[in-house]
């Protein structure tokens, strides 16, 4: 590695463990021209083995992040205004709501990020919310992936306000005489 310059983002086997370039950076000897904590030591991922690689792709680590997100109390429904309405249609016309919608995700050979558009109760604090889902939404993807979640970014998009009951029309009342004849 003597002298080899390495592109951001390139992983480097140093003695069992890789190695993540975060900037442009020249190998010499083993030490790097890069001050520390500007690199990032992986550790060895179960996705990776002698007999195999895994690979997961972006829409199973969206549809376990959605899931788990709805599984908060306080979050009443996923995606921005748009998205809302397009699954609106789709309900409409018979077809199940997709459970990706409001999440993006990138995936890597070890790592995963995860952005969540949601829609929260009138009433939920909003900072206990996001930090369950967070909890819940990283949790379930390192669970069942084996994947390292780096980030769980949360964009409130709306508040869900209770529907006030209409007073029940009054199945007693007469009918009115119509008014033309």
């Amino acid at each position: 590695m003597r002298g080899k310059y390495l592109a951001k983002g390139q992983v480097v086997d140093n003695g069992g463990w890789l190695i993540v370039a975060d900037t442009m950076q020249k190998a010499n000897n083993g030490s790097s021209t890069v001050p520390p904590g500007r690199t990032k030591d992986l550790k060895p991922s179960a996705l990776v083995t002698e007999k195999g690689a895994t690979s997961i792709e972006d829409g199973v680590v969206a549809k376990i992040a959605g899931l788990a997100a709805r599984e908060v109390a306080g979050v009443f429904e996923m995606g921005a205004g748009t998205a809302r309405a397009f699954g609106a249609v789709r309900g409409i016309v018979g077809a199940e709501r997709s459970v990706t919608q409001g999440v993006s995700v990138e995936v890597g050979e070890r790592q995963a990020a995860v952005d969540l558009d949601l829609v929260v109760e009138y009433g939920s604090a909003i900072p206990e919310v996001s930090a369950a889902v967070r909890a819940n939404v990283t949790s379930a993807i390192e669970r069942m992936t084996g994947l390292e979640v780096t980030e769980v970014n949360i964009r409130i998009d709306d508040v869900h306000l209770p529907v006030p009951e209409r007073p029940a029309r009054d199945a007693a009342k007469p009918p009115t005489e119509p008014r033309v004849r």
